[in-house]
This record gives structure tokens, sequence and C-alpha cells, in this order.
């Protein structure tokens, strides 16, 4: 077990977050650690919106490109990967927690079978409206059409025929998906989410921008890190 202090951001898909936390890594010189559940997926990347191979590299990522889209995945499987991970990051250096994946955020600040003490931790919630939200997915979507979703699709299951039940819960992946639907999914993952963020935490909702990030952190942070 490693504790670290790290500074945490969650939010729905398309509420900027990774962007947001991209440029305080780079003001901070830190790592980042991603807590997004379709992430951990080899090959899986314009689908996923997954960070560009030049960034990953440039914060030294955790979380990413951990196993095959045939191979179940769990919480637990993602905190020992974010366990080993930490272990390889100097303790100077600062570490930025990011993601939409409200489970794995429970599983850093409770770990897999404590219950939560009352009230749930609290940390910062990106805060956008759904009409926005919506209009992100939609463009986003445009981009990853363009930069050939269908064809990464077509490779993905020309290599793994056969998908693990948690890969195959991933948007845009499915045979048949129509852009449409993918719209509709999308929309209704970014609803879900919010929802967990509102009730399973308690959220400090800062708006869309790396000052008011900052200044939650300045304010509530860092926060004390359990690495199982």
């Amino acid at each position: 077990m490693i504790e670290r202090d790290a500074y945490l951001l969650a939010g729905p898909t398309a509420s900027g977050k990774s962007a947001i936390a991209a440029e305080l890594a780079r003001r901070l010189g830190a790592r980042i650690l991603s807590a997004d559940s379709m992430l951990v997926y080899r090959g899986m990347d314009i689908g996923t919106a997954k960070p560009p191979p030049e960034e990953i590299a440039e914060f030294g990522m955790g979380g990413v490109d951990i196993v095959t889209p045939a191979e179940e995945f769990s919480s637990g499987a993602w905190l020992r990967a974010a366990a080993r991970w930490i272990a390889g990051v100097p303790a100077a250096t600062p570490v930025i927690v990011v993601g939409g994946t409200g489970l794995y955020f429970s599983a850093l600040l409770r770990g897999l079978d404590r219950k939560w003490v009352e009230p749930p931790p609290e940390y910062p919630v990106v805060k956008i409206d759904r009409a926005t939200v919506r209009e992100r997915i939609r463009a986003r979507l445009d981009d990853m059409f363009m930069a050939g979703l269908e064809e990464e699709k077509r490779r993905l299951h020309e290599l793994y025929p056969v998908w693990s039940r948690t890969a195959s819960l991933a948007i845009g992946y499915r045979e048949g998906d129509s852009r449409e639907k993918i719209l509709t999914r999308t929309c209704q993952l970014a609803k879900r989410q919010d929802t967990w963020f509102r009730h399973q935490a308690s959220a400090l909702y800062v708006e869309p921008s790396a000052e008011a990030v900052m200044k939650c952190w300045r304010e509530k942070g860092p926060w004390k890190i359990r690495f199982e």
C-alpha cells in the first residue's frame, strides 16, 4: 500500500475535464492517472477519445492501455494497476487523477471493501449543463468518424472476435451502431455519470476552466490517496 497526495478532477464525458487536467499538469509538472473505465483498453483509441500517444508519454499517464478488449476488467484491477503505476512516480512529482468513472474515485478514496464515512469525501466535479455536453458530444463524434472510427472498430473485431463483457460496454464499438445511436448512448452515459457524482460523492462543483479547478485545488486539496 502506498499513500500519496493527489489532485482530483471528475466529470461527465465531454465536460472538458481532460483538457483542463492536461493544462494544469503542465503548470505543475504533474503526472496524470486516468480514471476512465474505457481508456484501459489497448487499440480502443478513437472511440474512447483517448489522448494521443505524445500526450500519454508527456504526462507518463497511468490507467491507459492496460488490457485488450478480449480481457475482463474491474475497479479492483484498475486499483492494482494504479498502485503499480504510482510506485514508479517520484515522491516529489505531483499527481492528478482525472476521469468520469465514479467507481474508480470511490476505490481510491475508500478502497474496495470499506464503507463510506458520512458524508462521502468531497472532490471537484466539473459543472456543465447537459445541452452544452450534448453539442460537444455531437461535435466530438463528427471528429471520431472523420478520424476513422469505423475502420478502428473493424480492425479491433478482426483482432479480437470475442470481446469481454466489460469491453463490450464501450460506446461506438458495437456492430451496427449508427452515428445517431452512438450520440444517444453517449448522452445517456453523460447523464448517468452526472447523476452518480451528485448522489455518490460530495461534489465540489467547479466551472469548466483551469482557473476554477486550480482555485478549488488550492482551497481543498490535495487529497490523501491510498494506492493498494
